[in-house]
């Protein structure tokens, strides 16, 4: 075969290759969007200047280059590469790849396996790593989507460093676009407001938008948005309703809604059900958001709450959806108080210590004989029948010193309640014991 019938065929097989294979970074210094990491000072680069390489976790969204950063760090060593996959693995891939390393080890090489969605092994699957680890027959280089904290055995984070990979910025996707540019020979044929656009649909995935760059650079141009959109597929967004995201989101608005931001609060509730969020879930945290952020300061934001999910229930999708943002608006925009929940959290501890005290007798019913002659009812005063409507009488167990629990601020409703309760209180001093 002639050198240049070699090269040739070499040009034409890398141009059969997908454009994010063609373009996966080969060194640490073609990464993008992870300076805090493999930049100058990050603690990966310093670990491959140092010419160690140690287990590690590496924990980010999709298409954020953990599986490249393996590769490249694999490089860097002598060490044998292995990868397996969790979704595809599991204790007979796991045996075989561990005997290997033995092996391999025994022979003076080591060994680094990549474990890819490494948080869908089960516990005991986790368990198996922990010996080949921490002797040092692998090097654990294990990537994830999922919080490692709650998806991870502690004992194996515990053998291993976990670094965080952050979803790619705007300027970290527009030097992945400017290198297909320059690998294809060829401008992407959209506008300005198209290249943004495709940006923003990329939600942070150098995968994708190497893909759809690869789609759209055989176009004829300049294409505006409409167009295309209709040409590329809309990316749904990076939303499961039982990982990271959902959580993350109902905090964000929960959180947004206790800081009377009614439109950071709209902005994740959009966010929350674009990405397929049940409503019906939404609606009971915002239900919860009313008793205790709001509570008693606005009396109508529990009742509001729930009217908006019984009209959700009765209107469904999208029209309901109305009623949810409406709900959330009410609720930021309304004072805060969490006096209520605070005060039933301090009741309840109370009463966990104080165990199982009778009530007082005078306000217990004496229905039998024998309940009167025990004091049932004795000295009981009817408030009604005073002239302020209040008796004063203390309705704490005998045994018990009278505590307050409920301190309302001076906000909203509450302060009206704050002035009842100061009024009953200097009746209650003033009141015979």
């Amino acid at each position: 075969m002639s050198d240049l019938f070699a090269a040739d065929l070499e040009t034409r097989q890398s141009a059969a290759r997908p454009l994010p294979d063609r373009l996966r970074p080969r060194g640490l210094d073609e990464i993008v969007g992870q300076d805090h990491l493999v930049g100058p000072g990050g603690p990966i680069r310093q670990m491959v200047d140092e010419g160690r390489l140690s287990s590690m976790i590496l924990w980010g969204p999709p298409g954020c280059g953990k599986t490249t950063l393996a590769r490249i760090l694999s490089g860097h060593t002598d060490l044998q590469f292995e990868q397996l996959s969790a979704i595809f693995s599991g204790v007979k891939d796991l045996r075989a790849v561990f005997e290997a390393a033995r092996v391999r080890r025994a022979n003076g090489q080591g060994t680094v396996l990549f474990v890819d969605e490494i948080h869908r092994f089960n516990k005991s699957q986790q368990d198996a790593f922990l010996p080949v680890v921490e002797d040092g027959t692998i090097v654990l280089i294990g990537a994830t989507t999922e919080n490692p904290s709650f998806e991870l055995n502690s004992a194996l984070l515990s053998r291993t460093q976990v670094y965080v990979l952050q979803r790619l910025g705007d300027e970290a996707l527009e030097t992945l676009l400017q290198r297909a540019e320059q690998e294809t020979d060829r401008s992407l044929p959209v506008d300005d407001q198209a290249r943004a656009t495709l940006k923003a649909m990329a939600d942070g995935d150098g995968r994708y938008v190497l893909s759809m760059a690869e789609l759209l650079i055989s176009q004829t141009g300049p294409l505006d948005t409409e167009a295309m959109l209709r040409l590329v597929q809309r990316r749904a967004p990076l939303y499961d309703k039982n990982d990271d995201a959902h959580f993350n989101l109902i905090s964000a608005l929960h959180k947004s809604v206790r800081g009377s931001d009614a439109d950071a609060a709209l902005y994740w509730l959009a966010r929350m059900l674009a990405g397929g969020e049940q409503p019906e879930y939404i609606a009971r945290r915002v239900v919860r958001m009313a008793v205790e952020d709001i509570g008693l300061a606005d009396p109508q934001a529990l009742p509001h709450c729930l009217a908006a999910w019984d009209a959700y229930e009765r209107l469904g999708s999208p029209e309901g959806e109305l009623a949810l943002a409406q709900a959330v608006v009410y609720l930021a925009t309304a004072p805060k108080s969490n006096a209520a929940y605070t005060a039933y959290a301090e009741a309840r501890r109370t009463a966990a210590k104080t165990g199982s005290l009778m009530p007082p007798r005078h306000i217990l019913n004496a229905p039998t004989e024998l309940m009167k002659a025990q004091g049932y009812g004795s000295g009981y005063r009817y408030d009604h029948d005073t002239d302020e409507g209040f008796s004063g009488q203390d309705y704490f167990p005998e045994e018990l010193p009278r505590e307050q629990f409920y301190d309302p601020p001076e906000r909203g409703f509450e302060r009206e309640i704050r002035k009842r309760l100061h009024y009953w209180q200097k009746l209650r001093e003033q009141a015979p014991s």
